[in-house]
């Protein structure tokens, strides 16, 4: 994410649920690929985990943009 994402996250996240819980889920998607893709082997499960992660990630990460946007207009 951006500086300028991260600094509308912090400003509105208090104030709107959704967004925080965007935010939060993408953060803990982050960490659980950190953690799959730090293993030296990985097993057809987990690799399939990751792709499943990654397609998560990139939808939650979509509406959070699609947030970030509306309040980037009302600005």
């Amino acid at each position: 994410m951006e500086a300028k994402d991260l600094e509308l996250i912090q400003q509105y996240e208090a104030n709107d649920p959704e967004l925080k819980a965007l935010w939060d889920q993408h953060v803990v998607y982050e960490k659980m690929l950190e953690k799959l893709e730090g293993k030296s082997y990985l097993s057809p499960t987990e690799t399939q985990e990751i792709k499943e992660l990654k397609k998560k990630k990139l939808a939650g990460k979509t509406q959070l943009q699609g947030l970030l946007d509306k309040y980037r207009t009302e600005a």
